[in-house]
């Protein structure tokens, strides 16, 4: 007889490898249509994937070791969360010259034209279950929301100032020209939105901007510099907030640009504008009534609301379960028939929609070379382990924008449609002239301020 750990469990084991790298080859075989990949298994063999290397790299294959026995298992299974999981732990290593990005581009590349699904779980039961797992994890009643905000934007300043612009903007930039820094695009971004605002510079004296999401400040901050409007921002991240409060003090202005650590559903008052950026992501979609409720209740009647939120460019889906474990828990990216529907049972006119495509993923392919750039630091304020996460959620976010579904919905919404001019120009005009007048900030940590400094 054979005890524990004899050749009877072994040959269990090796059938099992056997069955998981078989799934894993069946899915590469089939998605891999252009460029070479090359996968070396933990016990050093090697399979090769698609007819070319020249065909979409002049580096040369893609090559991936796999360094442990159950890495196939745990990235055939579900595709995504394995292949994060597997990256993270060491499981999964990209060898030089190619990264984690530019597998994660190539793969979604070769199956953009079914998008995330190549790489979501597969199944009927399993999608149902992954399906009813997002819906009870988007229910954020206010002390998870707390959490949820917690977990998201409570890392160190010191992580973010490396990877996000001067201003910290961690919201999609706006490239009108993709060769334009960061810094030029968040700025650009920041006027495109007060524009649709509507303030009207010497017209604003004693008219309140309500920030829902605020982040850390640099838009609430913006609008007072350009149009003199008091601003209140809210959001759940204590650090956040302390941040905004330092900074508003330090420019002189905390008068008049405040910040509370509150959920927007506890916000009384009356505003003549409210704007919400990066914030529905975190609401869930369960509270998408009391939002649009709320939010009509806080704004005045000639008033505008504006919201940017990433977005489906399709129907209604789910939150995948790697974004749900890792980055975002609670977050779910809507579709804009669920903003729509849900805004118009609140009361509200959709007075403006903007899809903002391609842009998010030149923000974050810039957001991956600055954290590349500071890997040294980042793995000394947390570890090899976390790096490699951030990595592949960066890389993973870009994909969805560049080859999958994913855009940017800004939306404006008002109570009287007489609220805003008959036509968009003075959406056009108001932006060029803040661009105009908008000092581009220099990143502390350009190499090039660092190379002059030496």
């Amino acid at each position: 007889m054979t005890g524990p750990g004899g050749s009877g469990e072994a040959c269990r084991e090796a059938r099992g490898d056997t069955a998981a790298m078989w799934l894993l080859d069946k899915f590469l075989t089939q998605a891999i249509k252009r460029g070479r990949m090359v996968v070396t298994d933990h016990d050093g063999k090697e399979r090769s994937y698609g007819p070319s290397p020249e065909d979409m790299d002049a580096r040369g294959p893609i090559r991936i070791t796999l360094t442990d026995k159950r890495a196939a298992g745990h990235i055939a299974r579900y595709p995504q969360l394995g292949a994060g999981e597997a990256y993270m732990w060491g499981w999964l290593v990209v060898e030089p010259p190619h990264d984690i990005r530019d597998l994660v581009l190539f793969v979604t590349e070769n199956t953009k034209s079914v998008g995330d699904r190549a790489i979501q779980s597969q199944g009927f039961l399993r999608k149902a279950a992954q399906k009813a797992i997002a819906k009870l994890d988007g229910v954020n009643l206010r002390g998870k929301a707390r959490a949820n905000a917690e977990h998201t934007y409570n890392l160190t300043r010191q992580l973010y100032e490396r990877f996000l612009d001067e201003d910290r903007q961690y919201t999609m930039a706006y490239y009108r020209d993709p060769s334009n820094t960061l810094e030029q695009a968040q700025m650009d971004k920041k006027a495109h939105i007060a524009a649709k605002l509507h303030l009207e510079a010497g017209k604003c004296e004693g008219m309140r901007v309500l920030d829902i999401g605020c982040g850390w400040g640099g838009l609430a901050l913006y609008l007072h510099k350009m149009y003199g409007v008091e601003v209140l921002g809210v959001a759940l991240a204590p650090d956040q907030i302390a941040f905004c409060q330092e900074r508003a003090k330090a420019e002189g202005v905390d008068d008049k640009v405040k910040f509370a650590l509150m959920d927007y559903r506890d916000v009384e008052g009356q505003f003549d504008r409210i704007t919400s950026v990066g914030l529905l992501e975190h609401v869930g979609t369960i509270h998408y009534p009391q939002f649009f409720r709320h939010t009509h209740k806080l704004l005045k009647p000639d008033g505008v609301m504006f919201s940017h939120c990433c977005g489906r460019a399709g129907p209604p889906g789910y939150t995948d379960a790697w974004t749900r474990k890792y980055i975002f828990p609670g977050g779910y990216i809507p579709a804009l028939s669920e903003l729509v529907t849900e805004s118009e049972k609140a009361g509200w006119e959709v007075a403006d929609v903007e899809a903002m495509r391609f842009h998010y993923a030149h923000t974050l392919e810039e957001w991956y070379a600055r954290t590349v750039m500071h890997k040294d630091e980042i793995v000394a304020m947390y570890d090899e382990t976390f790096y490699r996460m951030w990595l592949f959620y960066l890389a993973g976010a870009e994909q969805s924008f560049r080859h999958g579904n994913m855009v940017n919905w800004q939306v404006q919404y008002v109570k009287d449609r007489g609220a805003i001019p008959m036509t968009r120009d003075y959406m056009y005009e108001e932006s060029a002239r803040l661009r105009d007048r908008g000092d581009i900030p220099t990143w502390r940590f350009d190499p090039a301020l660092r190379e002059a400094a030496e």
